[in-house]
């Protein structure tokens, strides 16, 4: 048996767009249903947003997300969730890193760390923390 652990994200009328910069930065295939595409809309103004939507990459990047209703509670809260990339190689993770960094506030700058020869953190322009490192083999004590 196999499974997954796969970030979930929520927005507010953002999830499309999200998913789109995501496809862009670590490539593979991005899934989009619309409230309306699964006969679900219970606004025309939402209509179009995302009731499932996900990317999925070749080298196992995976992240879903969807579009909360106005009809429902939304509050991302403070710092709820970071979604970590760890690679082993420092141009992949330094590509993925200049990719998010675009419209980002970076919270830690992508450099040495005293446990990773490369690490980073930002807040991407949706307001999702990204931390992004190379995996570091330790020895168990």
């Amino acid at each position: 048996m196999t499974i997954h652990t796969t970030p979930h994200l929520n927005f507010r009328g953002d999830a499309r767009a999200a998913l789109g910069f995501y496809q862009g930065v670590f490539g593979g295939q991005l899934v989009a249903i619309s409230y309306a595409d699964a006969h679900r809309a219970t606004s025309p103004a939402e209509a179009d947003q995302i009731l499932f939507g996900s990317v999925t990459s070749h080298d196992g990047f995976r992240i879903m997300a969807y579009d909360v209703p106005s009809a429902k509670d939304y509050a991302p809260g403070t710092i709820p969730v970071f979604v970590s990339v760890r690679g082993t190689d420092a141009a992949e993770i330094t590509d993925y890193w200049e990719r998010l960094a675009e419209g980002a506030t970076v919270v830690e700058p992508l450099a040495t760390s005293q446990w990773s020869p490369l690490y980073g953190m930002l807040t991407d322009r949706f307001g999702v923390t990204w931390v992004l490192d190379v995996e570091v083999a330790w020895d168990a004590a």
